[in-house]
């Protein structure tokens, strides 16, 4: 299963279509921070797709707090906002890739060796 966290529902949708145009199938939405915490903990995703700028609680304190649930999340920061500070503090915290919407090319790449280093498919 893949948390995808972003306030923007038209991202949420993109995203969706570029990940089950690869093969994935289950998702679960969150659309802002504190919703994304909260299926986090009850779902326990593979993965997570996560937007910096989201109400209620912004993307990089979302990936600390799940990061404290657990260490070994698979995090992917997804956001307009792909500042060299943004990305230097997202990937300290503990998210695997950082991708700068809307620009998802590198996706496959990214899902293909999160896929390598864990030895299963997000979608389990």
């Amino acid at each position: 299963m893949i948390l995808i966290a972003d306030d923007s529902k038209f991202m949420r949708i993109y995203l969706k279509q570029i990940l089950q145009n690869q093969g994935y199938t289950k998702f679960v939405e969150a659309i802002n921070g504190e919703q994304a915490i909260i299926l986090y903990r009850l779902l326990k995703p593979k993965l997570v797709f996560l937007d910096i700028t989201m109400p209620i609680i912004d993307g990089l304190t979302v990936l600390r707090e799940i990061m404290k649930i657990n260490p070994e999340a698979k995090i992917i920061m997804c956001s307009a906002l792909g500042t060299r500070e943004h990305k230097q503090t997202a990937l300290e915290l503990g998210a695997v890739d950082f991708v700068t919407k809307p620009n998802f090319d590198s996706i496959h790449a990214i899902l293909k060796e999160i896929n390598k280093k864990s030895g299963d498919e997000a979608n389990a």
